[in-house]
């Protein structure tokens, strides 16, 4: 819904697809510039309620006889979209604040690394800009963790300048995240409330990845601060 309460046309053309919500042009957008889901991937979608991203990065897929396999962890209980999904596609509750590596390990065949982690995390809003602004780059740090492990991260942080010191960065760290689990030449997509302290994560990552970008989804509310960093092709 638009800021004012009344649908607006992301909002109606979702409904109108079959998408569960308008979310799902901000990822068909950053498909569409970055190509960072290729057919037969496989996809680790942070926050992943109510379930857009999980069916446009079905989509992107290919078809079944291109393999590829999708994981959805969110606090919520989410149930996989019977529109644009199919048996590749499953979901896994849990706090991704809390030590999960080795549960979401075990959930890809094979147990290999994700080609591509996506991070649509955002804190409940509480119109308090530090506290929300702040929240968000935790969430995003965590992503970070997850994605490129302990080892990587710690290497990274030597890279960060004053706007976000490295004795500062809220990074949570486990035993068995000394490895991250995006594979080499995965790619990463992070969503961050824009602010002096986000600007910093592409010091975290350039290290690491071959190419870094900022997007601002069309589909985006204007009321929203929200953006996307777009990490391609780990070293």
């Amino acid at each position: 819904m638009s800021g004012g309460g009344a649908p607006d046309f992301f909002y109606r053309e979702a409904h109108r697809l079959g998408y569960v919500a308008r979310s799902a042009f901000k990822l068909m957008e950053i498909q569409k510039q970055y190509k960072v889901i290729k057919p037969g991937a496989s996809v680790l979608d942070l926050g992943c309620a109510p379930g857009a991203w999980l069916q446009v990065a079905c989509q992107n897929l290919g078809p079944l006889t291109k393999g590829g396999a999708i994981i959805g962890v969110d606090v919520k209980k989410v149930k996989v979209p019977t529109a644009h999904c199919d048996g590749r596609v499953q979901t896994f509750c849990g706090d991704v604040m809390k030590p999960v590596s080795e549960q979401l390990r075990g959930l890809l065949p094979q147990g290999k690394g994700y080609s591509v982690i996506l991070s649509d995390m955002c804190p409940p809003v509480s119109g308090i800009r530090a506290k929300d602004t702040t929240l968000s780059c935790e969430l995003g740090m965590r992503a970070l963790t997850l994605a490129l492990g302990e080892i990587r991260l710690a290497a990274a942080k030597k890279a960060v300048d004053s706007s976000l010191e490295a004795e500062e960065a809220p990074v949570y760290l486990e035993p068995d995240a000394r490895e991250g689990m995006l594979q080499s030449g995965g790619n990463l997509v992070i969503k961050l409330l824009e602010c002096e302290e986000s600007q910093g994560f592409p010091k975290f990552c350039k290290e690491h990845f071959k190419k870094i970008s900022w997007l601002r989804p069309k589909a985006t509310r204007s009321s929203s601060t929200e953006i996307y960093l777009i990490c391609k092709d780990l070293k």
